[in-house]
Formats: C-alpha cells, structure tokens, sequence
C-alpha cells in the first residue's frame, strides 16, 4: 500500500528542512545548479536560515539520503534511516528534477514568477541565480537578524516586531518602551564578504528621517559563514551612497470591446 504523502499545499517547517535535504542529495551539483547556488555550503546557509532553522539542519537530512544514491558521499550509511524521513522519501522520491526544483522554489514564495520549474531549468543560469540571490538578499537574511538580535547587546531585551509586509522603508521595529519609540532595522544580504547594497528611495527617506534610530544591517558571506555589519544612521555614515536612476519600459496590448 502506498504510503500517504504529507499535504504539499503546507509542509511543515521539518518537512520542507527534509525535502531540502533529499533534493539536495538526489540531485547533487544539478540540484545546486538549478536552484543558483555555487557550493553546498551556500545552499546549507541560504536555505537553512530562510526556513528559520540552522545550516546544520540541512545538511544533516542531505547526508540522511545519501546512502540511498550514487554520489560521493557516504552519509549517514551506519544507521537506518528515521521514519520520518523514510516517509518524505516514498513520498517524494519520484519526483523529476524540474518538478522538486519547483516544490522547493514554492517553500519561499517565489515558485510561480519565471514560468514553469522546467522553463526555469533550461533557461541559463540568470533565473536560478536570481532566485538564489533573491533568497540571500530577503529572507535568508532577515530569518538571520531574527535569530541573533536578541544576542547583540545594542538590540538585547527589545520587542521585535516584522514589518517587511508594511511597506514603510525597513523590515523591523524593535521597541524601546511599549507604544513608544524605536528603532527601524533594514536588513540586507550579500553573497560575499562585500558586493553592494541599495536602498530604494522610501527606505533612503526613513533612514534619512530617523538617522540615529535607523539601522542598517547587512548579513555577509553566505557562501561560507554568514556574519554581519550594523550601521548606525547609515546615510551619515562612513558608507558613500550614490543616487541612480533607472528608467522601466513597460509594454501591453489594448483593445476596444
């Protein structure tokens, strides 16, 4: 009998930590491939961090699947396999590389913008990258301050509250008093240890209104080991921003009916 498939329409946190896992490791440098990734170390950060969990936690289901696949490495091939990893993979397994590149594209948000998985895959790498950049410049980075703000002495004891679905020019508020005043926390990821950072001109105009409780933090070097940077009143800053302009051509089709 076949064994029930957990409900695809919202996995669990586990269950998308096991899927990533089992992609990764079924399809090996493809699977990295065509999601944008350049090593497993930045899948395991990116990934790890956007789901809200560890990189660790990535890699340990990988290495959980591996014995079940031809690829380099042995895994964790002195053990049997947990149940519940046992049911992700009679569950999952039959999926092709275009289809599981689409389900875990889906655990972000972000597996509808480019036309189909397959579509995605055979173009050249400029989509997959740009979803893999995507990640580390939203929520891989976000998930990042979450998880370490509390630790910073200059953010402990505050209440964090996510803004990123508000529109207002930063992704948090972290309160000083209860329905006082706060700080503002932009956040921004990097690939590497430097690259460049945008502000768009609403979040230029809250860190200009604001200046000394506006926070620019910037999470680097993903494709290793994540760390950050906090700028304080960024735009009086050391940091040298420069305007530019680009200008968006947009064509449609009209009728008269």
């Amino acid at each position: 009998m076949d064994r029930p498939r957990p409900s695809d329409s919202d996995p669990s946190t586990r269950q998308k930590l096991i899927l990533a896992g089992l992609f990764l490791s079924k399809f090996d440098n493809t699977g990295l491939k065509s999601l944008g990734f350049s090593s497993f170390t930045e899948a395991f950060n990116v990934i790890g961090y956007a789901l809200g969990s560890q990189p660790a936690s990535i890699k340990n289901y990988r290495d959980e699947f591996d014995p079940l696949f031809p690829n380099r490495r042995r895994g964790w091939h002195k053990r049997p396999m947990r149940q519940h990893c046992r049911q992700i993979y009679d569950g999952y397994n039959a999926l092709d590389l275009a289809d599981f590149t689409g389900l875990v594209r889906s655990f972000f948000g972000l597996g509808a913008e480019a036309g189909s998985a397959t579509e995605r895959f055979e173009e050249s790498d400029g989509a997959s990258s740009a979803f893999a950049q995507r990640l580390i410049t939203g929520l891989a980075a976000e998930r990042y301050f979450e998880s370490i703000h509390s630790s910073l002495p200059i953010f402990r004891g505050l209440a964090l509250e996510n803004t990123t679905a508000f529109g207002c020019g930063y992704d948090f508020r972290l309160r000083t008093k209860p329905d006082g005043e706060f700080f503002a926390i932009e956040v921004k990821g990097l690939k590497g240890q430097s690259g460049t950072i945008a502000l768009t001109e609403k979040e230029y105009a809250a860190a200009s209104t604001m200046k000394e409780r506006f926070f620019l933090f910037v999470v680097k070097n993903f494709c290793e080991a994540p760390s950050h940077a906090i700028f304080r009143n960024p735009i009086q800053s050391d940091l040298d921003f420069k305007r530019t302009q680009r200008m968006i051509i947009q064509t449609s089709w009209v009728t008269s009916v």
